[in-house]
């Protein structure tokens, strides 16, 4: 990125991919600064009250790549990673790709279906996971014939404890000679739709990402820069945007599990540990907002996954003093899309700008790019982001193709100046009377009224109309779900939008579906919604 940008038109006109060639994403994040800044710090943390320099980081990582050949892991096999954010959980990725192997991060709230289904259908040859871990293993290990090696930070039944084995193995390691496009890491997407696939990942990712991830942090890094997000490492969001891009650029990375998630630990964890920049997901922000927190000026704040309506960005420059920016992207082609404050770059509504380097478009009837019609949001190929494929399955690879474009499988809007604005997924469209409407809109629009804490919006199938706009709603605090306040919801979305958007119904529910990215999984409140007609 280029640091003395003033505008977004600079950061176009001065880009150009870096030539890559050989390339190790472990060798890039740790032992580069070891050498070149040893003492520089590298990751802290909280729950252990302590902090990793990169000359530590990369004696530890030796250490477990060491390990891991002798357990007989070898390049290409894929190691599972089951655990929170953690100092092992940073190990465990980076002594992978050191070797050459592919790492798998698996969320800790994953039960054991999800687990077997992962972890089978990618052939993983080991794990690194606590004692949790282990117990939730047991009873599924029998169907995992593959897997061989259990590695546990904490000691489990039937596993090889980290705590003894890492101290016999020498602290020297080579990195492999891995190729840019070579197999780096393979994560299975949210499952939102259908069965999870394995998106397998190259090297030349990590690269991919830093523009977006740069332009959504507004120039990052800058002096004092530290990182923080709540997302777990185990997604795209903590892992690829923001745990791997701070390290290529030496910004301490703050580690916490929080067990649940609560507004006075994040912003008195922010306080104690300093600080600067944050990626938070789109209900982490709700739930802040929510409780109104006392402000605490930030440096930036980035957030994706869903698009944040124009009372939360108010809410963000109240509270943070910055602009909140969104990115968009998905496992597959993830920080395409990005606005960025500082550069003149953020419009209300709009998700962002094509990040430098990648050609982002709206696709027309022919899948041909259109501007100011709604249309397909794709990605052309090649991208240095964008995945290989998934795992043991080229028929779903090829169905994500038109020609040479990525299909998101998400709904837009470009203007000539490629402003993005996000209309929702294919399947999230709501055909009712005519109307094509997008839930994202009536949610933001929700969401603005004092007694909702998280709004879902789905078509629920109607006779006369094909679909009704139906809300599921949780509500804030000190208030409850009532007829009266139903039809006050309703109404405000139609003064707020307009009469053919606002929810003829209305549910009020203790929680809504999420998945472990924290995005409302509306196929499960369409499931409902259909259960709900009969």
């Amino acid at each position: 990125m280029l640091p003395y940008a003033q505008t977004y038109d600079d950061l176009k006109r001065g880009f150009a991919w870096p030539a890559l060639g050989r390339y190790n994403i472990g060798h890039d994040i740790c032992d580069r600064w070891a050498a070149d800044d040893p003492g520089r710090l590298a990751l802290i943390l909280d729950d252990e009250d302590r902090s990793i320099s990169f000359d530590e980081l990369r004696s530890l990582t030796n250490r477990m790549a060491n390990l891991l050949q002798e357990v007989g892991i070898a390049p290409g096999d894929r190691i599972g990673v089951l655990l929170p954010q953690r100092l092992e959980t940073a190990i465990a990725h980076i002594a992978a790709l050191k070797i050459g192997a592919i790492s798998m991060p698996l969320a800790i709230l994953f039960g054991a279906e999800a687990l077997a289904h992962r972890l089978s259908d990618s052939g993983a040859k080991a794990i690194v996971t606590d004692a949790d871990g282990v117990a939730r293993l047991g009873p599924i290990r029998a169907r995992l014939p593959d897997l061989q090696t259990v590695l546990c930070v904490d000691g489990g039944d039937g596993a090889l404890d980290l705590r003894d084995a890492l101290p016999d193995q020498a602290d020297r390691f080579d990195s492999a000679d891995t190729d840019a496009a070579d197999p780096a890491i393979l994560i299975y997407t949210s499952g939102t739709t259908g069965n999870p696939k394995g998106a397998l990942l190259p090297h030349r990712v990590l690269p991919g990402h830093l523009p977006g991830v740069e332009m959504s942090h507004d120039l990052f890094p800058q002096p004092g820069d530290v990182i923080w997000t709540p997302a777990d490492w185990a997604w795209i969001g903590g892992l690829l945007d923001v745990l791997m891009p701070a390290l290529h650029h030496g910004v301490p990375v703050v580690a916490r599990r929080f067990h649940k998630f609560t507004t006075g630990a994040a912003f008195d964890l922010m306080r104690r540990r300093g600080v600067r920049n944050a990626f938070l997901p789109p209900t982490a922000l709700k739930m802040m907002r929510a409780d109104d927190p006392s402000p605490y000026p930030m440096r930036s704040v980035a957030s994706g996954g869903e698009s944040l309506g124009a009372g939360l960005l108010d809410w963000g420059r109240r509270v943070f003093g910055v602009t909140i920016n969104e990115f968009y992207g998905q496992t597959e082609c993830n920080m395409v899309v990005s606005s960025a404050a500082r550069l003149g770059a953020h419009r209300p509504g709009i998700m962002g700008w094509p990040v430098p380097g990648h050609e982002v478009a709206v696709l027309g009837a022919k899948d041909t790019p259109v501007t100011d019609v709604e249309g397909r949001i794709a990605i052309r190929a090649p991208d240095p982001v964008m995945f290989l494929g998934y795992w043991n399955n080229p028929a779903a690879t090829a169905q994500k193709f038109a020609g040479d474009w990525l299909l998101t499988g998400d709904r837009g809007v470009q203007d000539a100046e490629g402003a993005l604005r996000f209309v929702g997924r294919d399947d999230d469209i709501i055909s009712s009377g005519g109307y094509r409407i997008g839930p994202g809109e009536i949610e933001d629009a929700l969401m603005n009224h004092e007694a909702v804490a998280m709004a879902g919006v789905v078509g629920k199938p109607d006779p006369m109309r094909g679909e009704i706009v139906k809300a599921y709603i949780v509500l804030a605090a000190g208030y409850e779900g009532s007829a009266a306040l139903a039809t006050d919801l309703s109404n405000f979305v139609k003064t707020t939008l307009s009469a053919h958007e606002y929810p003829r119904e209305v549910a009020f529910l203790d929680a809504l579906p999420l998945t472990t990215t924290g995005k409302i999984v509306r196929r499960t409140l369409r499931e409902r919604a259909r259960r709900e007609t009969g």
